[in-house]
Formats: C-alpha cells, sequence, structure tokens
C-alpha cells in the first residue's frame, strides 16, 4: 500500500469526524471567539499523526474505524491545545504556528489560553461520550482514559514541557534530551498507538511489541523535527523563525549535531522495524510508517 496515499485517505477520515464531533458538542454562537479560536486551530493544516497511528494500529489489529475515531480525535484535540499553550508568550512565544498567526495572535492570549483548556476538556468528554464509544466495556474505556491523561499530564507531555522549560540555559547531555523528548512529544505518541492496540484487543506480547515499536517512532519523530528546523528554521514545527526563547531549548542537532541526529533516527527506525518483523508482509504500512517519519529530515 502507498504510504502516502494511506495517510490522506486517514487524514480525511479524522478531519470530518472532527468536524462532527466539534459540531456535536453542542458549539454554539455564544461565546462566539472562544468556538472560533477552537476550530481555528483544530483545522489549521496538521498532519493529524496521532489519531492516524491510532487508526493504523488499532485497524491493524483487527478494529474498526468506528470504534477508534472517538479516542484517535481525542488525541488531536489534546495534540492541539498543547500547541496554542506552548506558543503563548510564557512558554515559546511563538507568532505563527504551520504559516499562520498563532491563536494569541490572531485572538488574544485569553481566548487562546482557554481554547487550549477548552479542547482539552473536550477530548475528555468526546472519551466518556456514550453514543461514540458506547460499543466498548466500560472498563476497558475507563483504562483507556487513564492511560491518555497519563500521556498528557505530569507524567507524559505536560511534565516533558515543564523539563524542557527549567532545562533552557542549562548544560544538556543526549540523556537528558531524549528524556524530554520521550515525554513532551513520545507519550502521546505512544498512547496513540496504544489505545489503537487496546480497542483492538491486542494480546499482552502484541501490545508490548507495539509500544516498543511506538516508543521508537516518537522519539524519531521528535529528532526529525528538529532536524527539520535545522534545514529550514521554523520548518514543518512551526512555519516561521525561531524566537530566542526557542533558540535556547535544547534538541538533538543542538546538543549532538546534525550528523548524530541522522544517525539516531536510523537506528531508532532499525528498531522500529525490528519490533515488526514477527508480522512479516501484513505490517508493510507500519514499516512504510517508521519510514515516513525517518526519512522526512534526509
Amino acid at each position: 500500500m502507498n504510504v502516502q496515499a494511506y495517510l490522506n485517505k486517514r487524514q480525511q477520515l479524522i478531519e470530518n469526524s472532527l468536524d462532527r464531533y466539534l459540531s456535536l458538542s453542542g458549539f454554539q454562537p455564544y461565546p462566539k471567539n472562544l468556538h472560533a479560536a477552537m476550530r481555528y486551530c483544530v483545522f489549521s493544516g496538521g498532519k493529524r499523526f496521532r489519531p492516524m497511528l491510532t487508526l493504523v494500529v488499532g485497524e491493524f489489529f483487527g478494529a474498526k474505524p468506528k470504534s477508534l475515531l472517538p479516542f484517535a480525535c481525542a488525541l488531536e484535540l489534546i495534540h492541539t491545545y498543547s500547541l496554542i499553550h506552548d506558543d503563548l508568550p510564557a512558554l515559546d512565544n511563538d507568532d505563527l504556528r504551520r504559516g499562520q498567526p498563532s491563536a494569541h495572535k490572531q485572538f488574544g492570549e485569553g481566548i487562546a489560553l482557554l481554547a487550549g483548556d477548552a479542547l482539552l476538556t473536550e477530548a475528555f468528554s468526546l472519551m466518556t461520550r456514550r453514543q461514540a464509544v458506547g460499543q466498548l466495556e466500560a472498563g476497558l474505556v475507563l483504562d483507556l482514559i487513564h492511560e491518555v491523561a497519563d500521556a498528557a499530564g505530569i507524567r507524559g507531555m505536560v511534565g516533558g514541557q515543564s523539563i524542557d522549560l527549567e532545562a533552557e540555559g542549562l548544560d544538556a547531555n543526549i540523556e537528558a534530551v531524549e528524556r524530554i523528548h520521550r515525554r513532551k512529544t513520545g507519550a502521546l505518541i505512544l498512547a496513540a498507538a496504544r489505545v489503537g492496540a487496546r480497542i483492538a484487543g491486542a494480546a499482552p506480547k502484541d501490545l508490548k511489541r507495539i509500544s516498543r515499536y511506538a516508543e521508537s517512532l516518537g522519539l524519531a519523530f521528535q529528532i526529525t523535527d528538529d532536524l527539520l528546523d535545522v534545514a529550514a528554521p521554523g520548518g514543518e514545527a512551526h512555519g516561521a523563525a525561531p524566537c530566542v526563547r526557542e533558540e535556547s531549548k535544547k534538541t538533538y542537532p543542538s546538543v549532538a549535531g546534525v550528523a548524530s541526529a541522522r544517525a539516531r533516527v536510523a537506528q531508532l527506525l532499525k528498531k522500529c522495524l525490528k519490533e515488526v518483523e514477527p508480522y512479516g508482509g501484513e505490517a508493510d504500512l507500519l514499516r512504510d510508517i517508521a519510514r515516513f517519519v525517518a526519512e522526512r529530515a534526509v
């Protein structure tokens, strides 16, 4: 299967589902600016990598898109909220996101902050909506929500963001950079894969295998984002020249150099491919996705 064609097809499915879920959430004209900011950020041209990974892994183990989409879209809402808050002056202070004005530049800091809060809250509303997840066992839904909360919170993404912020201006080694990346970026990517596998009822050994695959994939994803920023400042991640605060952040290329960063991505790709070897040709799409991530910055 052509990986880009698959990604395009699944991306459209996710776009349509996000639009439907947000509409079902009872969006009304009032408060106008908050709703406008939420939709502005959700539909700003993201890659939809995390929800796509939930679909790919879930379908690989036999789940139907209908059961996967509520959680896939919830993960995208959480990711979008994190980008809104990342761009605020108190954190990365980015004026642009994907080539467009960041939420706080378009709507003001207060509305941007509230839009992020609302998207995070809406994600958990979506994961508990009876008509969306009613076909899953209640115990499984509870476990999945707990896993997503862990990945998004202090033990995952938010914790990683905090460590990243505290590390500004300090010396850091590769191990410290990887710890930040595994939490700030990797935790939600790992959760996306595990959620898909768990909804599909993957066996424990398969869940462990796909978890190791996703851990390597998440780290490779962040390192290639950093490499893209080196190649074209702001690159895919922001679409604008980096601010002073961003330039002080610790990345794999800034600490170890571009050559070492590329070598680490190649190593992580091998780990991804090794984890799916037992599945033979059935795992070709998982292999293609790993290669797609690893080769973005080649």
